[in-house]
């Protein structure tokens, strides 16, 4: 049975739908600088761009014993350790303890996957305690890009936000430490910290020269839905992540909907992070009536669907999505469901691409590996991790805009919707 923990750290079961897909899981949030407890759920969280669902699994016992080729049997290890313990300069610096861990991370980083990693048993008891709790740090989602660690999304109105830095920002180093090449758990308790106190970060945005930016950690809250019926007819949703709140203040907007009856609707998911699969799935449902949503696609070819529901309240009414380089997880599987049918205008830059699945799994002596199982592919089979989703019409977002307050990207949504309704 799949589990997630809650803010007592109790294991709590998963309910299955009535087609036995398990859903509800929390799309993990991998990059997490600050973590918010949501309501009863809580995740980790800084804007809560995930990396996929999570499950945690507790029981070493039940792994299934797996014969090791003829590589592994030998004593490399025994004859390097030896060698070290002989010959190495600085033998006060040799931890047998941390290079035992450090050997199994690096033979887990060896899969190639960011998201694959290996915790000791002191970071698997911090990983565990930062899904049921509240924390504090910067405000934005961090990942790992072609090898460097990329900020995701900030959070409106976080301190990462206010102090400038921007999705797509890639960040070198933290505190004067170089970060390249560093497991992204550990750039992540590097930026972490108590409110009040600054971090700096040296970024590199686009082509221009590396700057520091100065942040003062504090407490983030989230809002996750916004939204407004404009003058022109066209009702705004800003969607800034999927949480336990998201399913009934949409449930708001269609109610409203009825009432006022608009023409069109901006979804704007730019900086959406993630968050609750069942909640990426229920937004999606306003458009796609009862039809393939996602295809969870794993390692042994299997796959499981997720279909919407009946009632597709927007199924008619002309819509564009806005995404960017902050949009992720959930955002792409709303946004990939409503290019594939058609039923919207995808504006904006190519989103993350994270659209895959993790397993939480403990071992025997405390440690745990965090291990990819899955990947997300759209209805039309296109694979959200490998390929992200490509705006029909792409329009940039750039710093000059930022500075001068405006949002092209917007501007041509709404450019798109008006012409539609003459």
């Amino acid at each position: 049975m799949n589990v997630f923990k809650n803010m007592n750290n109790d294991f709590i079961p998963v309910k299955s739908k009535k087609n036995k897909i398990k859903r509800g899981k929390i799309f993990f949030v991998f990059l997490i600088l600050i973590f918010l407890a949501v309501a009863a759920l809580s995740g980790f969280t800084i804007g809560k761009m995930t990396d996929g669902k999570i499950t945690i699994k507790g029981n070493s016992d039940l792994y299934k014993a797996t014969k090791l080729t003829d590589l592994f049997d030998n004593s490399l290890i025994e004859q390097t350790w030896a060698i070290l313990k002989s010959d190495f300069v600085d033998q006060q610096k040799l931890d047998e303890k941390e290079m035992f861990y450090g050997a199994l991370k690096g033979f887990v980083a060896a899969s190639g996957d960011p998201y694959t990693v290996l915790f000791d048993p002191e970071t698997a008891k911090e990983f565990e305690d930062q899904i049921g709790g509240a924390f504090e740090g910067i405000g934005a989602e961090i990942g790992i890009k072609d090898g460097l660690v990329v900020v995701v999304a900030p959070l409106p109105d976080s301190p990462a936000a206010k102090a400038g830095l921007m999705s797509g920002d890639k960040i070198f180093s933290v505190d004067a430490k170089q970060v390249t090449g560093m497991s992204l758990d550990k750039v992540v308790r590097m930026i972490r910290g108590a409110k009040g106190t600054n971090v700096s970060l040296i970024i590199v945005r686009g082509n221009e020269e590396p700057r520091e930016v100065v942040i003062t950690r504090g407490v983030i809250e989230l809002k996750s839905v916004k939204w407004e019926f404009r003058d022109d007819g066209i009702l705004k949703i800003d969607l800034m992540a999927f949480n336990v709140d998201t399913t009934d203040l949409f449930m708001q907007i269609i109610k409203e909907a009825k009432m006022k009856n608009p023409k069109a609707i901006v979804l704007d998911l730019r900086n959406n992070p993630g968050g609750l699969l069942d909640t990426a799935l229920d937004v999606a449902s306003a458009w796609v009536q009862a039809d393939l949503l996602l295809i969870e696609k794993f390692g042994d070819s299997r796959e499981i669907s997720y279909n919407g529901s009946k009632k597709a309240f927007f199924k008619n009414m002309p819509t564009v999505v806005l995404i960017n380089q902050g949009s992720a997880s959930g955002s792409e599987i709303v946004a990939g469901a409503l290019q594939d049918y058609g039923l919207a205008k995808i504006v904006g830059e190519k989103s993350f691409g994270k659209g895959s699945v993790q397993a939480v799994k403990k071992l025997s002596d405390g440690s745990s590996l965090k291990v990819t199982i899955a990947k997300w592919l759209t209805p039309k089979g296109r694979s959200i991790n490998d390929e992200g989703i490509k705006p029909d019409i792409e329009i940039k977002f750039t710093k000059e805009d930022f500075d001068q307050k405006k949002d092209p990207q917007l501007a041509k949504a709404i450019e798109i919707l008006l012409k539609k309704g003459k």
